[in-house]
């Protein structure tokens, strides 16, 4: 599958989070400890990520069950971290390319499993935002 600006944009945030994590270092000096500045977007997804964190890793949470966020992979986290900022956060984005991605993303670099995990996850925040919505 070819790589388009916004998947590379997320698949570099994604990278960023994971370091930032690893280093446990907040995202945005992680950003701003950057030689070269990363796209536009790539910004806006780490940014959003790190501002919002408390809200997204309690739907993250209350959405995946049986397994507590400290439980689950790294990669697999973070990610979810990522779609539910453009879920919550940027109604740009069409839903379907969100968890798409993200599913694509979670089978490229984490366990087997991950990608229906990821689905599940993000498909029922998902559901949770659109009966928010009137």
């Amino acid at each position: 599958m070819p790589r388009t600006g916004r998947r590379a944009a997320r698949e570099r945030a994604l990278s960023l989070l994971y370091e930032a994590e690893a280093k446990n270092e907040d995202p945005a000096e992680l950003l701003a400890g950057l030689a070269v500045a990363p796209d536009p977007f790539v910004v806006t997804l780490v940014e959003g990520v790190a501002q919002h964190r408390e809200q997204i890793d309690s739907l993250i949470a209350s959405h995946s069950r049986d397994w507590s966020l400290v439980r689950m992979p790294v990669i697999d986290r973070n990610l979810m971290r990522l779609a539910v900022f453009e879920l919550t956060c940027r109604p740009d984005t069409p839903v379907g390319v969100v968890i798409d991605e993200a599913v694509e993303l979670a089978k490229q670099y984490s366990t087997e499993d991950s990608g229906r995990f990821v689905n599940g996850v993000l498909s029922a925040v998902a559901r949770q935002r659109d009966q928010a919505t009137p």
